[in-house]
């Protein structure tokens, strides 16, 4: 330290200020106000000084070495946009500056990507020193790969001396970049032509678990440059390997994405306890000692945890839940005593407990094991010494199941919920994704945020990666598997198309709606004949909430709740359904009324919670109930019918109750709506009835056009004619007749071509003898069929009059059983009716009863 004072004061004056500087609240501008006062009264924006202190903030741009700071402090150091300046913090490194934001000028601040703050040494809310950098063009840099992975071979260098082209280094920078692919790679720079100064580092530069000390060299004692910047004829080399040890890059704010505000809660209380405890010193409170994170998986807990280590250089301990529990008697216990131990030894610290609901469980719920472990875990944490400086964050998805002893304040002080992300977020979290991925032009995030309802984190991060991979399998033919060898043309042309995106969705479910998730065909409006006034109510009352939700929320308008579809069997109920889905772009969980019903108490009631909870993760939504008289009958009196009353009780909680559930619209359809309970047809739950007819003539022959659509039809049939002869049929009749008449017609083209392959198979037999025979006889063992020529054939109207034909008869022929099951259920009316006239000793009259129930069957003649 006293040789760095007597080599120059200004960087000990500047080391001094950073130090003592921890406070948010300290003056920002002291290095300035010195450098004024020898200013001779020039003017504040004219003067030039050597270097300034900023405070640093988040930026973006990751991995493309950018600071960027207020144009007139940019002036101040003599810098224009595009120079490079150098930063010093824990240690010093180069970076290229450009102007800041609007919203952030004139506040003395300096926004870094993650990786220009790692290199610097420096962390959020720090102070760093700029100065204006001496740089010459770099004619050769050497990486050390850092983390893991296959050599690096020429095509890849190729690749990484593109991506460097005007990014400034020294030596002991940290650089991550992915090559086509791998994954991002971090490497060190441990040398530049011409030479640069190694900085020291005053900490370790962390990178994921594993800490890598870069060994200091001795600065020159005149440099003349500070920093190379590389150019296109520059040469990248990489060294080997050797002793480096592999490790994951390391992880930063800008890879979380759509958690801004819950980030910054859990900055204010774990980050501010462990960088500046004299902040709760002076405000004399105990800074917090737990936070608890739960929200459905993938949403980005232990990431978050990760990354508040990485930017803390906190010491960072993982237990997860399941591995600490041991069967001998103490041994869970003591495992968790040496965790904490360690973690108040090597403090500042984070402890993070994964799947904390397998650990501390509610012990009324719990075994002896279960209810040891949690009384433990709440004497260590009732016990930490080191107050701030090691902090404790659980994660769970059922925070519910957890002991309500956790939960109160001095244990876990603070509960954050992560939400499933938004369309915003899905569009941030899908840039992070995609940040070191070689794209098409044709991307479009906003437009894959929109396809990509109830996707959580983890379910994005999967969609890119299955379209890299549907990506890479374009180039596999180009694959020489004997050298390993890919051409580099080829790696420089492969790119991420939309089209790889869209082909991914197919592929990837949504975790919120795993369980109940539905794929939603490709039905749209035009797959639908007719019933042009059920669509205009339907695109009113569900698609447009969906779509334009702020519109509503500005009109204050609330859309439909409910929409019930009601209407005779056939008219095309289930297929609405399933086009409207389609149509509104969002998720849709299809439930059938019988499917929810059980013999167990209390059953049904939790499966109607589970899919609104699932629902509500996964919003915008559809929850789509088939058959809805079969959940929710009248409610009576009658004991034997007592079960539904609870089912419908949940479901009319669920759909008017206490809490929100926005972008949840309920859907449901009945042929039968007489039998479903009056509750739930009032407003505030079904709002809208849409009732669907048999469809008129015109609607016919809209359906008849689009089930023929494709079809190898005759030029003689008119859908106008078939139309005329289908009065009374419903869409799933009409359906139902034109594939009769298609199979109709193959029947009549294929039996005439299968009987003669026969007759020439039998003759070639008996002239070719039995090697003929035994092929003959194989290829009837494998299952070979007959090669038909491909002659086009034709859907004539005969067919479609034969189907309609057909059908007709079986619809009188179901008359008549109907008929027949009417009378039966007359004749057993009129029994009860005459068991019920008793006589005067109170029995029914045996010997009139008799001969009723004779001729009811037939035993005796009826009389005329």
């Amino acid at each position: 330290m006293e040789e760095s004072l007597k080599t120059s004061s200004t960087e000990a004056t500047t080391s001094t200020q950073r130090i003592t500087s921890k406070l948010p609240t300290e003056n920002a501008s002291t290095n300035t106000q010195q450098n004024a006062a020898g200013s001779n009264g020039q003017d504040a924006t004219s003067r030039t000084i050597d270097s300034q202190q900023f405070v640093v903030i988040e930026g973006f741009q990751v991995g493309r070495g950018v600071a960027r700071i207020d144009p007139s402090d940019m002036a101040q150091l003599g810098c224009q946009p595009g120079d490079i300046i150098m930063i010093t913090g824990g240690r010093t490194t180069a970076a290229k500056v450009v102007p800041s934001a609007i919203v952030e000028r004139g506040q003395q601040t300096i926004q870094m990507d993650s990786k220009v703050r790692q290199n610097s040494g420096s962390g959020l809310g720090e102070r760093v020193t700029v100065r204006k950098a001496k740089v010459s063009n770099a004619e050769k840099i050497t990486l050390l790969p850092l983390s893991g992975g296959a050599p690096i071979q020429e095509s890849d260098l190729k690749y990484i001396t593109r991506y460097m082209i005007g990014l400034p280094v020294t030596i002991g920078d940290l650089l991550q970049v992915g090559t086509p692919g791998t994954a991002p790679r971090e490497f060190l720079i441990i040398g530049t032509n011409p030479a640069t100064p190694s900085y020291a580092l005053q900490k370790k530069h962390t990178s994921g678990d594993l800490n890598t000390v870069i060994p200091p060299v001795m600065p020159q004692p005149m440099i003349e440059t500070e920093a190379v910047v590389v150019q296109q004829g520059t040469i990248v080399k990489a060294q080997a390997r050797g002793a480096a040890n592999g490790a994951p890059g390391r992880v930063s704010y800008e890879d979380i994405g759509g958690l801004g505000k819950e980030l910054q809660r859990i900055r204010e209380m774990i980050e501010l306890p462990l960088k500046y405890p004299a902040v709760f010193d002076r405000l004399g409170v105990e800074p917090p000692k737990g936070v608890l994170l739960y929200g459905p998986p993938g949403t980005g807990k232990t990431l978050i945890a990760r990354v508040v280590a990485a930017e803390t250089n906190a010491f960072f301990s993982i237990i997860n839940g399941p591995e600490i529990v041991n069967s001998v008697y103490g041994k869970s216990e003591a495992l968790l005593r040496d965790v904490f131990q360690e973690a108040q030894r090597r403090a500042p610290s984070i402890i993070f407990i994964d799947e904390l609901d397998a650990l501390a469980a509610k012990r009324e719920n719990s075994g002896e094991l279960e209810r040891r472990i949690v009384g433990q875990l709440l004497t260590l944490m009732d016990g930490m010494a080191s107050r701030g400086q090691v902090v404790v964050i659980g994660a769970t998805n059922q925070p519910n199941t957890l002991d309500p002893a956790l939960r109160r304040p001095g244990r876990f002080d603070r509960e954050i919920g992560l939400r499933v992300p938004d369309v915003r977020a899905r569009t941030e979290i899908l840039r992070i994704h995609s940040k070191d991925a070689a794209l098409a032009n044709d991307i479009d995030f906003a437009r894959l945020a929109q396809l990509t309802p109830g996707f959580v984190g983890a379910d994005l991060e999967a969609l890119c990666r299955e379209a890299a991979m549907i990506a890479l399998r374009r180039v596999l033919p180009h694959i020489d598997y004997q050298r390993g060898y890919i051409p580099y043309e080829t790696l420089v042309n492969l790119n991420i198309t939309m089209a790889d995106f869209q082909a991914a969705l197919r592929e990837i479910e949504p975790s919120t709606t795993r369980e109940v998730y539905v794929e939603v065909s490709e039905t749209s409006w035009d797959d639908i004949g007719g019933l042009a006034k059920t669509k205009d109510l339907l695109t009113e009352g569900v698609e447009w909430p969906l779509r334009f939700p702020e519109v509503y929320a500005n009109v204050k308008a609330e859309p439909p709740r409910g929409v019930l579809l009601s209407g005779p069997p056939g008219s095309g109920k289930t297929l609405i359904a399933r086009a409207l889905a389609n149509q509104c772009e969002a998720n849709f969980i299809s439930i059938k009324g019988p499917e929810l019903l059980s013999k167990w108490v209390g059953e049904a009631e939790k499966g109607i919670r589970e899919v609104f909870r699932h629902a509500k993760q996964a919003a915008p939504c559809i929850v789509f109930f088939d058959e809805l008289d079969s959940l929710a009958p009248r409610r009576s009196g009658d004991m034997d019918r007592n079960y539904s009353n609870g089912v419908i009780a949940q479901l009319l909680t669920e759909m008017d109750g206490i809490e929100g559930r926005e972008g949840v619209i309920v859907l449901a359809a009945t042929n039968r709506p007489e039998l479903i309970d009056p509750a739930l047809l009032r407003p505030g739950r079904f709002d809208l009835v849409v009732e669907l007819e048999y469809p008129n003539e015109e609607e016919r022959q809209a359906i008849f056009a689009v089930h023929i659509r494709g079809k190898a039809i005759a030029p003689d049939v008119t859908v106008e004619e078939l139309a005329s002869l289908t009065p009374g049929r419903s869409g799933a009749d009409i359906e139902a007749i034109c594939r009769r008449a298609a199979l109709l017609a193959l029947r009549e083209w294929i039996a005439p071509k299968i009987a003669m392959t026969r007759v020439q198979v039998t003759e070639t037999t008996e002239e070719e003898g039995p090697t003929s025979l035994k092929e003959s006889e194989q290829s009837q063992e494998t299952g070979a069929s007959p090669v038909l020529p491909a002659i086009h054939f034709m859907i004539r109207p005969e067919h479609f009059a034969r189907a309609i034909d057909e059908q007709r008869e079986r619809y009188a022929v179901q008359e008549e059983a109907e008929e027949s099951i009417n009378k039966q259920a007359a004749g057993r009316q009129r029994l009860i009716e005459m068991a019920a006239n008793m006589d005067g000793s109170g029995r029914p009259p045996l010997r009139g009863f008799r001969l009723w129930l004779a001729r009811l069957f037939g035993l005796v003649p009826r009389e005329d």
